[in-house]
């Protein structure tokens, strides 16, 4: 139960920061994006993105584009800019209502709801 309820949170967190994603500049020639405030490239961020995409909260922008990573200084990396190539991710209408928990506000509501319509009966 915890477990369920710690990977829900990590999510979360994911879809929150996707959604401070943006593009900084964008390299020529081949129109290369640089994404500032991106995600990290891993195998748990990849679950999770697959996760999104599963629900329906992400979907994949484009496939097939390069990456690379920066060093730690900020520099750029001494030999090949780019390492591999993925998709781009973005946030769909669903995903930004999991950022914004509306269905859990939905729930409350709709509980609130029945809980006053039982207080006034009884009363």
């Amino acid at each position: 139960m915890l477990e369920l309820i710690a990977y829900n949170i990590r999510i979360h967190r994911l879809l929150k920061r996707l959604a401070k994603q943006r593009v900084g500049m964008v390299l020529q020639p081949g129109n290369v994006w640089v994404i500032e405030c991106a995600v990290e490239d891993n195998e748990e961020t990849d679950a999770l993105l697959k996760t999104c995409y599963m629900r329906g909260w992400v979907e994949p922008l484009q496939n097939s584009v390069p990456k690379g990573k920066l060093g730690n200084d900020g520099s750029l990396p001494d030999g090949p800019m780019f390492s591999s190539s993925g998709p781009i991710w973005k946030l769909t209408d669903s995903g930004w209502g999991a950022i914004q928990r509306r269905h859990q506000l939905s729930i409350l509501a709709l509980l609130a709801t029945i809980l006053g319509g039982f207080i006034a009966v009884i009363t």
